[in-house]
């Protein structure tokens, strides 16, 4: 039988697509909610991009760009972006259902990405004793400096991010705009 972070890793994209069904029934939506909820997709967006060029999975341990200042920032944005999308919807059931997938599903694979990068990577554990593990440590300016990857971003797929917010966003300016009518 699996390990529940074996498990997690495969579930987490399949059950976003569930909770996106289930977010966007329960949404409800104002101005001022969507607008302020954009603002913190956008930021989360950018630093799960920011991240994703950075990131040459399996072939170096990752610790330019945002990973000089956490060690999971692609999970530190996607947590800026579900606050912004709890922003938006105003629910409190969508809120505490975003908060237990991050507590049930992303902790359990960060806890075994990690246990694989300490095994593979043999300065990982240096890496981690310096950089935090997802509460940004800002004021680590002596970071090592890489260029930031377009490759890379595009390898990882990182514009479905973007998409995938996009879409979720015009629905609830639909939802919107319909219970305006």
């Amino acid at each position: 039988m699996a390990s529940w972070p074996a498990m997690a890793r495969r579930i987490r994209v399949p059950s976003g697509f569930v909770l996106a069904v289930l977010y966007l029934w329960l949404a409800k939506p104002d101005a001022r909610s969507l607008t302020l909820g954009v603002v913190f997709v956008i930021a989360g967006l950018v630093v799960r991009g920011s991240a994703s060029g950075h990131l040459n999975k399996n072939e170096e341990l990752a610790i330019s760009g945002p990973y000089a200042y956490t060690r999971n920032p692609l999970y530190l944005g996607s947590v800026i972006m579900a606050l912004g999308f709890a922003i938006a919807a105003r629910s409190f059931w969508i809120a505490l259902v975003l908060a237990a997938v991050f507590v049930g599903i992303y902790l359990p694979v960060i806890w075994s990405e990690e246990t694989y990068l300490a095994e593979r990577f043999r300065e990982f554990t240096d890496y981690a004793q310096r950089v935090p593990r997802f509460i940004p440590k800002l004021n680590n300016m002596s970071s090592p400096r890489a260029s930031f990857s377009w490759a890379l971003y595009r390898k990882h797929r990182e514009y479905n991010a973007t998409l995938g917010s996009a879409a979720i966003l015009a629905a609830l300016i639909a939802k919107l705009l319909w219970a305006g009518r």
